[in-house]
């Protein structure tokens, strides 16, 4: 008799393992039009224009619309803007805004030219902020400052800005509401020459005031009284590294009893947008000055850009880069 065989059960075939479908993903490109607006318009001018409007027609497009250049954020950040040239690329972004800006930060590379061009193609700015910037014609700013009547927010840090400039200013901004005066704080109590001519140009122009900042300035106790009698509508005032004020007597008290939020000479600068300076120098100018240079505009790091990168990418008015 021959060996039985053994009958193999089949295997049952279990299942197959379910595979876990790649997760959806979006294309950018497939948003709805006012969301790309509203994602693009919270980028800096030149990363819309040397970025986000290569990317591809539509963005292109998009970039083009008036909507996206109601802010225009012309910080450097880490870039390297000596790359750029950044007074034309702002003026490009000006044009693109259609009239319809209302709110510019300009860092480093801002002048009279560049503000009156601005100022003479968009009457409507609310919002105001200029950082490291060199200014010198008064005569210039009377021009500028009577197309910003609808003001409201203005910030001038680490500029040379004379009184005689606040007070045009102040005279042709009936509605500005928050002014910040800033200067480059040192990391020591350094006690700069006393000098009330910023304050008073505030406190004779600037009456409807809720919010002002003076970081590092000069002003005395007059200076002080003098703002604190004109604007009567104050909220919000920053005196850190105001170390020409005493505030122990009467005039302290009246601060704290009239002011919400009052921030004192001695207070800490450590949320101060600015670095502190290890040299004793209240004012970035004087510091530059000390340096032998002539002339703000012959500081390296602020002015002698190379502009070639930019224009090589084929720049120009009508927007073809």
């Amino acid at each position: 008799m021959g060996k039985k065989r053994n009958k193999k059960t089949p295997r049952s075939k279990g299942k197959p393992k379910s595979r876990t479908p790649p997760p959806e993903t979006r294309n950018w490109l497939d948003l709805p039009r006012d969301v790309t607006v509203s994602i693009l318009s919270r980028l800096r001018a030149i990363d819309v224009l040397e970025s986000a409007q290569k990317v591809c027609m539509g963005w292109r497009n998009i970039c083009k619309d008036p909507l996206i250049w109601r802010t225009v954020d012309m910080s450097n950040g880490d870039c390297d803007f000596g790359a750029y040239d950044l007074d034309k690329m702002c003026r490009h972004a000006v044009d693109r805004s259609c009239g319809n800006l209302v709110d510019i930060n300009i860092e480093h590379n801002c002048t009279d030219d560049l503000l009156k061009y601005i100022t003479d193609r968009c009457g409507g700015i609310r919002r105001l902020r200029l950082v490291y910037c060199y200014f010198t014609s008064v005569g210039r700013f009377y021009e500028v400052a009577s197309r910003l009547a609808l003001l409201e927010e203005l910030n001038i840090s680490l500029c040379r800005f004379s009184p005689e400039s606040l007070q045009v200013l102040g005279s042709s901004c009936p509605l500005l509401r928050s002014f910040k005066l800033n200067h480059r704080c040192t990391s020591s109590n350094f006690v700069a020459g006393e000098n009330d001519g910023e304050a008073l140009a505030i406190a004779g122009t600037m009456h409807g005031l809720r919010h002002l900042q003076l970081v590092q300035n000069q002003l005395t106790n007059d200076g002080l009284r003098e703002i604190l009698d004109s604007c009567p509508h104050l909220e919000s005032l920053d005196l850190r590294h105001c170390f020409n004020l005493n505030l122990e007597g009467d005039l302290g008290k009246r601060c704290a009893e009239q002011i919400k939020q009052l921030r004192l000479p001695n207070d800490s600068i450590d949320d101060y947008e600015f670095p502190a300076t290890p040299y004793g120098f209240a004012n970035f100018w004087e510091y530059i000055g000390s340096n032998d240079c002539e002339d703000p505009n012959s500081y390296d790091d602020l002015n002698d850009y190379a502009y070639e990168a930019y224009n090589d990418r084929g720049f120009s008015d009508d927007s073809d880069f």
